[in-house]
């Protein structure tokens, strides 16, 4: 097993950007032509977090090994992976675009779509839906935990506006016109809608939530507006609140069903058509 620190300059960022990773190198296949690709997981931190969270509080590393996949956790600050251009930081294309690319030129990674995952928690769980469908071309699996679908609840509010973690001020500069923000490509529903128009496919999703999470209301109407379109997803909801050790339960699961093909056997999900 690697770890490794990773620095490049960014196009979509116009400055340096750091990332972690993890390749499991010790037991990787050859053949006549090589060494056999790698599967790729785009992991993504939460608010207030850092590309070293997956690595310091949770078995990652172990997961990474296990499952033979290979691991990559930028940093995306508190902007939701979304990009600002006022600013001239794309967090959504250097997430779910420039990323991939850079990190194929550098290790043995697969093309496929299929062996393409785009993960995250609480932040970065919108963040792996909304760039997962956004750059549904690249991305083949979609794994969502706890995720803070706050498009729902940020949707038109006005100046004054406090929910006790932030302000109407920071969700205006990270999202842009709130009165446009449901039907926008900030809006999973509507992302998932346009896919639907173009007939083009929807990665696999895997969607998890603790019972006592404050975030369960808005996981629940977005399974729920799943189920309603019929797309196919698989949706956990257990004991547990917005932690780790929730998390480091359900990405192992998450993990695992994607090693599987995406089997049922698990946690005792459901998976919904």
């Amino acid at each position: 097993m690697a770890l490794m620190q990773a620095s490049y300059s960014s196009k979509c960022m116009r400055r340096e950007v750091t990332f972690s990773a993890l390749l499991p190198v010790d037991d990787m296949e050859e053949s006549e032509k090589g060494v056999k690709p790698l599967k790729a997981l785009y992991l993504l931190h939460g608010y207030k977090g850092s590309h070293t969270d997956w690595i310091n509080f949770s078995q990652i590393r172990e997961f990474s090994d296990q499952y033979n996949v290979a691991v990559f956790m930028p940093s995306g600050a508190d902007r939701f992976y979304l990009d600002d251009e006022e600013n001239g930081e794309l967090w959504g294309e250097y997430t779910g675009n420039e990323l991939v690319e850079v990190t194929r030129r550098m290790f043995p990674l697969s093309r496929e779509r299929e062996d393409t995952w785009i993960g995250g928690l609480s932040m970065g769980g919108y963040g792996a839906i909304r760039n997962g469908l956004k750059y549904a071309e690249r991305f083949g699996r979609i794994i969502a935990l706890s995720s803070a679908l706050i498009p729902y609840t940020i949707a038109n509010i006005k100046p004054g506006y406090h929910n006790g973690i932030e302000g109407y001020d920071y969700y205006r500069s990270v999202f842009g016109d709130l009165d446009r923000l449901l039907g926008s490509d900030k809006d999973p529903e509507a992302l998932i809608l346009r896919l639907k128009e173009t007939n083009s496919a929807i990665p696999q999703i895997y969607m998890s939530c603790g019972t006592e999470d404050f975030l369960l209301d808005v996981n629940r109407r977005f399974h729920h507006f799943m189920k309603q379109e019929q797309v196919e997803h698989t949706y956990y909801e257990g004991p547990g609140g917005h932690t780790w050790e929730f998390w480091i339960e359900t990405v192992r699961d998450a993990l695992e069903r994607a090693s599987d093909g995406g089997t049922l056997e698990g946690l005792g999900t459901e998976q919904y058509v």
